[in-house]
C-alpha cells in the first residue's frame, strides 16, 4: 500500500475547499505539502486567484515561496483583515483571521481529538488553528486509533531553561520522555528557538483533562494535543476512497 500516494489524494481533495480570494494556513509536513503544490499549481493554472498563504513554519514558508505562493504573516494578515477596526469591537468571530488551513495530524482518535508535532512545528501550527475558521486535517487510515497515544507520542515544547524540569514534570504525570534530537545529534531547537520532549503516555483516556494539565505548566510553551474543538473535518483516505469525518 503506498501511504504517500493516499497522503497525496487526500490533501489535493481538502483542497477543492479553497476557494479563490481565501486567506489559506499552510501546515507543516510531508501531508501538508502535497497541499501546498497542489495550491501553487492551481495559482499557476489560473484556477485559484487572489490567495494568500499563511505558513505555520519556516520550512514551509520556504517551500511555498518557492513555489510562487503569495505569503502573509499572521501579524501581517491580522493588520490587513483590521484595518479600521478599533480593536474594542473585535469578536471572537472576527478573530478568525485564516479562512481555511490545510495540514496534517499524527495521529487522530474517534472524537477527533489529534496529535500533532511530529515535524516540530507544533506551536506555530496551534496559533495558526485557533485563528482559522475551518482546519481540514488530512491523514492516511493508519493515522486513526481509538484513544491518543495508541500510536503516537505526545510533542512537548518547553524553554530551554527549563528542559529538565519539564521532563521530571512529564515523567511525574506517568510519561517516558525522550528529548528530540535533530539529524546532527544536538537538541533540537524549534522555529521558535525552544526544545522538543517526545511524551509517551500510551492510551491517552481523557485528552481534555492531560490538555489542561500541560497548559497549566509555565515551563511548557505549547504541547502537541489538538482538541476536536479546533478541528472542522478529518480527510481520510484509504484504498477505498476518501472519507470525511467531521465533529458531530
Amino acid at each position: 500500500m503506498d501511504y504517500s500516494r493516499l497522503k497525496q489524494i487526500a490533501a489535493e481533495k481538502a483542497v477543492e475547499e479553497v476557494k479563490d480570494g481565501m486567506f489559506v494556513g499552510l501546515g507543516t509536513g510531508s501531508t501538508a505539502k502535497f497541499a501546498i503544490i497542489k495550491i501553487a499549481k492551481k495559482i499557476k493554472d489560473g484556477h485559484l486567484k487572489n490567495i494568500y498563504g499563511i505558513p505555520t513554519s519556516k520550512k514551509t514558508e520556504e517551500l511555498a515561496a518557492g513555489l510562487g505562493i503569495p505569503l502573509l504573516s499572521l501579524n501581517q494578515l491580522f493588520k490587513l483583515r483590521t484595518k479600521n477596526v478599533e480593536r474594542r469591537t473585535l469578536n471572537i468571530e472576527r478573530t478568525k483571521l485564516i479562512d481555511i488551513t490545510i495540514d496534517g495530524a499524527d495521529e487522530v482518535d474517534s472524537d477527533l481529538n489529534l496529535i500533532k508535532g511530529g515535524g516540530g512545528a507544533l506551536l506555530r501550527e496551534k496559533v495558526i488553528a485557533q485563528n482559522t475558521g475551518r482546519l481540514l486535517i488530512v491523514v492516511d487510515k493508519t493515522k486513526l486509533s481509538s484513544r491518543l497515544g495508541e500510536k503516537f507520542f505526545v510533542p512537548v515544547e518547553v524553554l530551554q531553561f527549563a528542559l529538565e524540569s519539564e521532563i521530571n514534570f512529564l515523567e511525574s504525570l506517568g510519561a517516558k520522555t525522550d528529548i528530540r534530537k535533530s539529524d546532527d545529534g544536538g537538541f533540537f531547537v524549534t522555529d521558535e528557538g525552544n526544545y522538543i520532549i517526545d511524551a509517551n503516555f500510551g492510551k491517552i483516556e481523557n485528552p481534555a483533562e492531560l490538555n489542561s494539565l500541560l497548559n497549566e505548566r509555565a515551563g511548557i510553551v505549547e504541547h502537541g494535543i489538538f482538541l476536536n474543538k479546533l478541528v472542522d473535518s478529518v480527510y481520510c483516505s484509504s484504498n477505498d476512497g476518501i472519507e470525511i469525518l467531521s465533529v458531530s
